[in-house]
């Protein structure tokens, strides 16, 4: 059994993203991009891909015809990214080295410590945890500031 429970997802042929009009396509990308990325609705874990059509005055098939054409992935994974891109900045600054992956999740949008983690994993082939760990052997002078809550250093006595 996979790590996580992940599988492959299969290709699906899709009939309705061949309703849509290039031009149609680049300006829903555009309108998508802006309300995800620059407005950064990702970081809300209620956000949904039937809100984002409800404001952009669409459906939802409209949306995913777009998210899987332009970005190759449905529209989960596709705020997943957005939120996993963060998340990898938090875990590697200083200012944030105190907070546990809970806080971390729920920073950047998550609903939980466990859809964190599995789609942390999926993108990055590891967890969030071994991720900041890693950057803390790659630059040692972190490791000072870095005391966790209620834990004593590993050769403590």
């Amino acid at each position: 059994m996979a790590k996580y429970n992940i599988i492959e997802k299969k290709e699906k042929a899709a009939a309705y993203r061949s309703l849509v009009s290039p031009k149609m396509m680049d300006e829903m990308q555009e309108k998508i991009m802006n309300i995800i990325v620059m407005q950064k609705k990702y970081r809300d874990k209620d956000y949904s891909a039937k809100k984002l059509a409800e404001d952009l005055g669409t459906n939802t098939r409209y949306i995913s015809a777009v998210v899987n054409v332009r970005f190759h992935m449905n529209y989960t994974s596709f705020v997943n990214k957005y939120r996993i891109d963060e998340a990898m900045s938090i875990l590697v600054d200083k200012r944030y080295q105190d907070l546990r992956m809970e806080e971390v999740s729920d920073m950047v949008g998550f609903a939980n410590r466990q859809s964190f983690y599995a789609s942390f994993y999926r993108v990055m082939g590891m967890t969030p945890r071994d991720y900041r760990l890693q950057h803390l052997e790659q630059h040692p002078t972190m490791k000072a500031t870095n005391v966790k809550r209620g834990r004593k250093p590993k050769n403590a006595k």
